[in-house]
C-alpha cells in the first residue's frame, strides 16, 4: 500500500511538473505576442515607374582657363611705395602706383603675385602680377572621333573639381572645331562654365562629363530589375497586391535607375526592393515609397 502511495505521488508529482512548464510557457508566449503584436510584418517597398531624362556620357579631363588674364611684369625699383596688392578689383581700379606711371584693372578680376621669379628670360628685379577673370572658365577638351557626330554646340556639361568633391558645375559646349585632329583621332571642343561665385581657379584639373543623345523615358529604381540569362524582368504589383513577373526590355543604366523600352507604362506599381522575399502570384504587403 505504501508503495502503490508512492508511485500515485511521483506520477501526480511528474504531471504537475508537466501542467506547470506547459503553462508557463503559454504565460511567456502570449506575453511576447502580445509585445511585439503592434509591430506590422516587414514589407515589401514598392514604387511607380515614371518618366526621367536619360543621356549618354562622354567623360573625359580639361584644365580651366580664365575669360580674361592679364599680366603684369613690374620692376621692383619702379614701385613707388610699399607693395599693397589687393585681391580682387573692378575695372579701373589701382593695381599699383609706380613710379613711372600707374597699373589700373582693365577689366573685373582676381590679382596674383608670384614674387621674384628664377625665369632665366626674366631679371631678378622683376615679379609679376596676375589679373584673371574667373566669372566665366573655359576648358578645351579633345573628344574621340567616334563621339564626333554626337558632339553639338550647347550639349549641357557637368564640371568636378578636386577642391569641392560634393559639387558638380553646369556648363555647355560653346565651340567645336571643324575638322578631326589627323594625330590625335579627336574633335577639339571648348566647354564654357558660369563660375560666378569664384570657386573654381585657372589651371585646376576638371572632371568633364558631357551629355548627349539626352531622351526622357520610363524609369525605375536599378534594385527592382532581375536578370535571368539575357532577359530582365520586373515584378509589377496589383491593386489587390499580387505580384506578377514581368518580362522588360531595358536601355541605359546610371545614376541608380535604368532605361525601361518596353514592357511597362508609365503610373505602373512595381517591387522597387526586397526581390528576395517576392514570389510571382504572391501577395506582398506594399510599403509605398
Amino acid at each position: 500500500m505504501k508503495r502503490s502511495t508512492k508511485i500515485i505521488t511521483i506520477v501526480t508529482s511528474f504531471f504537475l511538473i508537466i501542467a506547470i512548464v506547459i503553462t508557463a510557457r503559454t504565460m511567456i508566449g502570449n506575453h511576447f505576442k502580445k509585445k511585439f503584436s503592434k509591430v506590422p510584418p516587414p514589407g515589401i517597398i514598392v514604387t511607380n515607374a515614371i518618366n526621367e531624362q536619360f543621356s549618354e556620357k562622354l567623360e573625359t579631363f580639361g584644365t580651366a582657363i580664365s575669360s580674361k588674364s592679364k599680366t603684369f611684369k613690374i620692376r621692383k625699383d619702379d614701385v613707388q611705395g610699399e607693395l599693397d596688392l589687393k585681391n580682387k578689383v573692378k575695372k579701373g581700379d589701382l593695381i599699383l602706383n609706380l613710379k613711372s606711371g600707374k597699373v589700373i584693372a582693365p577689366f573685373d578680376g582676381v590679382l596674383g603675385y608670384t614674387g621674384l621669379t628664377e625665369d632665366i628670360f626674366v631679371s631678378d628685379n622683376i615679379f609679376i602680377i596676375t589679373l584673371d577673370d574667373n566669372s566665366t572658365i573655359f576648358s578645351d577638351i579633345k573628344v574621340p572621333e567616334s563621339f564626333a557626330p554626337f558632339i553639338k554646340k550647347g550639349l549641357p556639361v557637368e564640371a568636378r573639381v578636386s577642391s569641392y568633391k560634393n559639387k558638380v558645375f553646369k556648363g555647355q559646349i560653346d565651340f567645336i572645331s571643324s575638322r578631326i585632329n589627323a594625330d590625335t583621332r579627336s574633335l577639339l571642343s571648348r566647354i564654357k562654365i558660369s563660375n560666378q561665385n569664384l570657386e573654381l581657379l585657372s589651371g585646376s584639373l576638371l572632371e568633364i562629363t558631357v551629355k548627349f543623345n539626352l531622351r526622357n523615358s520610363l524609369s525605375v529604381p536599378d534594385t527592382s530589375i532581375m536578370m535571368e540569362g539575357e532577359k530582365s524582368y520586373i515584378y509589377t504589383v496589383s491593386d489587390e497586391d499580387i505580384t506578377n513577373k514581368t518580362e522588360v526590355k531595358i536601355g541605359l543604366r546610371g545614376d541608380g535607375k535604368v532605361e525601361i523600352l518596353s514592357g511597362i507604362k508609365e503610373g505602373d506599381l512595381i517591387v522597387a526592393e526586397g526581390l528576395k522575399k517576392v514570389r510571382p502570384k504572391g501577395k506582398i504587403n506594399p510599403i509605398k515609397n
